[in-house]
């Protein structure tokens, strides 16, 4: 046998038409491949094409059009310019359409379109207790309803509650908890403006319905991170003495003219987990006048707290009826008002605390109240306090 010495060494003449065959044949069998997969990709496309594409039985015509997300108008009082900031969907910016194929497959289509308000877009995603402090100082527009009085809180279409959303979030640990709110906030410009300023975000600030430039203070507390609440001037039993104001709740008046009243203060600020009363140690202990009162505040998703100033108050028993989440503070702070005398009610607090497991004191916007407070929770992390949002306290119904 000649050996071929162009051939491939180990390879002679012979061998090379069978080399040929074999390789014919594997040209052929990847044609075949080849053609396969086009037919594949041709039929694929005919599929998805327009002319191939039918609508699922149960899903008409109409429903797919409804399918397209048209974006989220903005909400009353923010503005469409350029820089505005309003709440939009996550799919505010697309339009969505879904058909199914003869396979019965499902074919989701995103094609993208302008949104129709300008600036940056604040989309909302699962709600959860507390608030982005980013956005702290804007409401959340679903808890809202406008009213003549204003704009009122309202228990969201989700079931999100006010009280949930403007939460102080905290640790969750089940150490030794104490709330501290510093009420009075708004009467007086300069002093509060110290409280903000100097108050740590722990304490909780409680604004009065009839101070004035509310919004705009709420919205500074709220960007500094304290959870705040609504005081709401109430009848108390000295009342030709010691006048709450003209928009107090009083027992003489009826169901409707206590809730105006109400609603009136309610529309002031947004942003509160709830309401606190100011005086009102007559109308705390007035079952009918209280009632309706209860109501409103279960249905609208707020808590109560009480001073604790009137042993006489019914708030629990109807907080309770209604599902009212409800506190009671455990001291007043300032009694007497002197620096010395504030931090030794301070550490009376926390014995109440550190026996109880938590505690509530509250306190007017005074000077020496806000300098003893500061100077007292600065030290109380060492002793292994934690000072938390007074919502986290309340006796809650539904987390009970």
């Amino acid at each position: 046998m000649a050996t071929d010495l162009n051939a491939p060494l180990g390879q002679n003449r012979k061998e090379r038409p069978a080399r040929k065959r074999d390789l014919g044949r594997v040209l052929r069998y990847c044609g075949l491949g080849l053609g396969a997969l086009a037919v594949i990709g041709i039929s694929a496309w005919s599929a998805l094409s327009p002319g191939h594409q039918t609508r699922s039985p149960a899903m008409p015509a109409a429903t797919e059009s409804a399918l397209a997300t048209e974006p989220a108008p903005p909400s009353e009082g923010q503005s469409n310019g350029p820089g505005a900031l309003h709440r939009s969907g996550a799919l505010s910016g697309a339009h969505v359409e879904e058909v199914l194929t003869d396979d019965g497959a499902t074919v989701r289509k995103y094609t993208p379109r302008s949104r129709e308000t300008g600036g940056p877009a604040l989309i909302d995603v699962e709600p959860t207790r507390g608030q982005d402090p980013r956005m702290a100082a804007l409401p959340n527009e679903s808890l809202l309803e406008d009213r003549p009085e204003g704009r009122l809180p309202v228990i969201g279409p989700d079931g999100l509650r006010p009280m949930e959303q403007y939460a102080r979030p905290w640790s969750g640990a089940r150490g030794t908890r104490i709330a501290i709110v510093v009420g009075g906030l708004g009467l007086n410009q300069t002093g509060t403006q110290r409280a903000i300023r100097d108050l740590p975000p722990e304490v909780t600030l409680a604004f009065a319905a009839a101070g004035n430039s509310l919004q705009r203070w709420m919205q500074e507390a709220r960007r500094d991170g304290h959870e705040i609440l609504l005081q709401v001037p109430m009848e108390p039993f000295d009342y030709a003495t010691n006048d709450p104001g003209p928009h107090a709740l009083r027992v003489s008046s009826d169901a409707g003219k206590n809730l105006a009243e109400l609603h009136r203060s309610m529309g002031q600020i947004t942003n509160y987990t709830g309401v606190m009363n100011y005086l009102g140690g007559r109308f705390l202990s007035n079952a009918d006048a209280l009632e309706p009162v209860m109501r409103d505040l279960g249905k609208r998703g707020l808590l109560f707290l009480d001073d604790g100033t009137s042993a006489q108050s019914l708030s629990g028993t109807l907080a309770g009826a209604f599902d009212v989440p409800h506190g009671f503070a455990d001291l007043v702070l300032d009694g007497e008002l002197s620096r010395n005398a504030v931090l030794r009610r301070l550490d009376e607090l926390e014995r109440i605390a550190r026996r109880n497991g938590t505690a509530i004191g509250v306190a007017s916007a005074f000077d020496e109240s806000v300098a003893a407070i500061a100077e007292w929770i600065e030290e109380a992390g060492g002793r292994g306090i934690e000072v938390v949002g007074v919502a986290a306290l309340v006796k809650d119904p539904k987390q009970n």
